[in-house]
């Protein structure tokens, strides 16, 4: 079994983290090095999936409600209107090997990657 991930280890609160939205299978914390005005993460409660094609082939319903968490998110974090990404591989800038979404919002111009 691999090691708990940075993610798990605040969810058990081992390290301490503002959970600010949380449902049966995923939670959401704000991005301690922030990309944009608005800049918060939802993360699946399990590790079992590195990255999002990972779980879009083995778990889409979890995949579909960290969806639904980002957008209620941005409905009460910024004005409504957010970017979504997930990074996936080092390559892409992926430093966390637990899928999780970065919501972003506030005032993103088209073709700006954060902010």
């Amino acid at each position: 079994m691999s090691e708990p991930s940075i993610f798990t280890r605040i969810l058990q609160g081992e390290i301490p983290a503002e959970i600010i939205a949380e449902t049966e299978n995923a939670f959401a914390i704000r991005d301690i090095a922030p990309q944009a005005p608005v800049h918060l993460l939802v993360i699946p409660k399990s590790q079992e999936y590195r990255n999002v094609v990972e779980l879009a082939a083995g778990d889409p319903g979890l995949l579909t409600e960290l969806i639904g968490l980002a957008n209620t998110l941005a409905a009460e974090h910024a004005d409504g209107d957010f970017r979504l990404v997930f990074n996936t591989g080092a390559g892409a800038g992926q430093t966390v090997f637990h899928v999780h979404a970065h919501v972003l919002a506030g005032g993103l111009a088209e073709g700006s990657l954060g902010g």
